[in-house]
């Protein structure tokens, strides 16, 4: 059964008309492609986005948090993972949690939001069904959680319905999509006039991972923590203020998150210019906590390649949380001088010579002869750093 009746906010707080409004923590997201140390600073900046979260409720003076689905990455996050959760949120007393099962966490029965009921502080409601949850008189919280991770029925049909006391604030809350994505069939699809048709002052979406605005009374509060490159705004949360019943809400957008996640594509023709372009990107000061996907691309002698990766992956890399470096692009034609660095007129000029024809021909061979050639000049330099 939902949690049912009024919830008494946090000290007793009355004149509720603000609250928080974020979804898809996703605590445990795995970030299988990164490095163990980076996976682990991923997962931790997760869980420290709760009390990130806390603070800007505290500082807009709001007492309320909405969190519209995706708590969690999965319906088992591990003993780790759900511990902290719960008394990060315990932690901050002062603020009402409210819940809601996602399609990373549906509430199967007997399973995670069974313990999350049973074990979950005062201050953290779960909306583990269709009723409604009351803050004090002024906030009705119309909820629709998932029950599985995909659905054909729109989880929000029932606010038109759904009857709230007079002079009570109907919000909804919800996680799905407003528009249909890819070619299997809606799933968990939401209608986007649901907040006209359901008569809400505001719908609290969660699935989306960066900031949307649907219309004037739904909104997209995406991840407080980016998790990946290509989102949209992401690592906000939104500060909503109510405004009576005819107007629109005053929706505002608070920064917490910790990492940033950033793209970038150069296109080189010399160690030089490859050196001048890291001079020039990703702020020193915030090196530590950026995660970047960099793309390179260009002509370049052999040499120049390997002393652009050599800079890139013995610097930049090691002064930014993680580096995605892409270099398939950035091509390195050995040229006779790069010859002449792995062997004047020897054996090994011989095989490098070989290898340069080999990689001008056509074929797949050709860049395996690229990268063979590559790695001899890498170690011909190598072992005469070591001898010198």
């Amino acid at each position: 059964m939902g949690h049912l009746g009024a919830v008494s906010a946090p000290g007793g707080v009355r004149g509720l008309t603000k609250f928080l409004h974020t979804s898809d923590w996703q605590l445990g997201k795995p970030f299988g492609r990164t490095s163990v140390e980076t996976r682990a600073a991923l997962q931790d900046a997760r869980l420290d986005a709760i009390d990130r979260i806390a603070a800007a409720a505290r500082n807009a003076g709001v007492r309320i948090a909405l969190v519209a689905g995706d708590v969690f990455d999965n319906s088992e996050p591990g003993d780790r993972v759900f511990r902290q959760a719960l008394s990060r949120m315990k932690a901050a007393a002062d603020i009402q949690w409210v819940l809601l099962p996602g399609n990373h966490d549906p509430a199967r029965a007997d399973g995670l939001w069974s313990r999350i009921r049973s074990e979950a502080p005062i201050n953290v409601v779960a909306c583990v069904e269709q009723h409604i949850t009351k803050i004090e008189d002024e906030l009705s919280i119309l909820p629709a959680p998932l029950q599985f991770k995909r659905s054909s029925d729109d989880p929000t049909s029932w606010f038109n319905n759904a009857v709230t006391e007079p002079g009570s604030n109907r919000i909804g809350l919800a996680h799905g999509s407003v528009v249909e994505f890819g070619s299997s069939g809606p799933n968990n699809l939401i209608d986007p006039d649901r907040a006209t048709k359901a008569g809400l002052q505001y719908l609290a979406l969660g699935d989306w991972h960066g900031v949307r605005e649907v219309n004037s009374r739904t909104f997209y509060s995406g991840t407080p923590e980016p998790d990946d490159f290509g989102r949209e705004i992401t690592g906000r949360v939104l500060i909503v203020e109510l405004r009576g019943s005819v107007a629109p809400p005053s929706v505002r957008e608070v920064i917490v998150e910790k990492y940033s996640w950033r793209e970038e594509a150069w296109q080189i023709s010399s160690a030089t210019e490859m050196a001048k372009l890291m001079s020039q990107a990703f702020p020193i000061a915030e090196r530590q906590r950026i995660v970047a996907r960099l793309t390179l691309s260009g002509l370049v002698t052999l040499a120049d390649r390997v002393s652009a990766l050599t800079q890139l992956e013995d610097g930049l890399a090691h002064e930014l949380r993680w580096l995605d470096l892409r270099a398939a692009d950035l091509h390195g034609r050995a040229t006779e001088d790069d010859l002449s660095d792995i062997d004047a007129q020897g054996v090994l000029r011989t095989a490098a010579e070989r290898l340069r024809a080999m990689a001008a021909e056509p074929g797949a061979s050709a860049s395996i002869a690229q990268t063979a050639l590559e790695r001899l000049y890498i170690e011909i330099q190598r072992v005469r750093q070591t001898e010198s």
